[in-house]
């Protein structure tokens, strides 16, 4: 046995499971190609991570398949995995989840939302991990539910750090966080109006007007008429230029004076 292959079972394996904007399975920086089952089951225990117990987890895997049946492909999915060290299994027929090692794109996400009210008081980290949904090409019932509560944490967690880096001073970070949240969900009006708070706070009048502008034209496009009301998107403020249509003036013929009366 060699030195290189001595180490390599010395030392344990890395393993990494992402599943925010897509699915991956990392071992030691090396993606794993998994079956379809397989990939279904690794992803549920990465959105669920408290251990799940088996006939509810195969149910939820499996809708519509008799129990019996649905424990059956769940069995198979396990031992299809084929990865040392991914799950924690004490107990051959107890609840799933993923060993206590195992790294978590979500979870990281998560722990980041849990400080984020601190990030204008500190360097900025990493907020890749707040520019996706969870699986966003994935059906499944189970997944609806945790992707969307994901998502509003992420949008309310970026348009708050957005106004919190503005009242800070730091507004290009405003700006930049806001546009994330804009990208994510065009048509969120509290995200609109995040980005246009930056421009405002940073002095570009301009540019907040072309945000204006473009999400009444984004919502004009989508559902027709612009609501009445979105005028009045940001309250006039000293800051907020209030913008009037410029009337077209009524032109009065002149008349030569006669004797008569009109």
């Amino acid at each position: 046995m060699s030195d290189d292959q001595r180490r390599s079972r010395s030392v344990p394996a890395h393993h990494r499971v992402s599943v925010l904007g897509s699915f991956t399975l990392a071992q030691s920086g090396t993606t794993v190609p998994l079956g379809v089952d397989e990939r279904r089951l690794i992803a549920y225990l990465a959105v669920h991570p408290r251990p799940q117990e088996r006939s509810a987890l195969a149910v939820d895997l499996w809708p519509g398949v008799d129990a019996s049946a649905a424990l059956h492909l769940l069995d198979e999915a396990v031992a299809g995995i084929g990865v040392p060290g991914l799950l924690d299994e004490t107990d051959g027929n107890g609840p799933l989840a993923l060993a206590a090692d195992v790294e978590v794109d979500l979870a990281e996400a998560m722990r980041l939302l849990r400080t984020i009210a601190d990030v204008p008081d500190a360097p900025r980290p990493d907020l890749a991990l707040l520019a996706a949904d969870i699986l966003p090409g994935w059906t499944a019932p189970w997944i609806a539910v945790e992707r969307e509560r994901f998502r509003q944490l992420r949008l309310h967690a970026l348009e708050e750090l957005s106004l919190r880096c503005s009242a800070a001073g730091r507004y290009a970070d405003a700006v930049e966080i806001a546009e994330m949240a804009v990208h994510s969900a065009p048509s969120r009006e509290s995200a609109r109006r995040a980005l246009i708070e930056a421009h405002l706070a940073e002095g570009e009048v301009a540019a907040a007007v072309a945000a204006y502008d473009e999400y009444r034209e984004l919502l004009r496009s989508s559902v027709g008429p612009a609501p009445s009301g979105l005028e009045n998107l940001l309250p006039p403020t000293p800051a907020w230029p209030v913008l009037r249509v410029r009337r077209p003036v009524q032109r009065v013929s002149a008349q030569v004076p006669t004797g008569r009366r009109p």
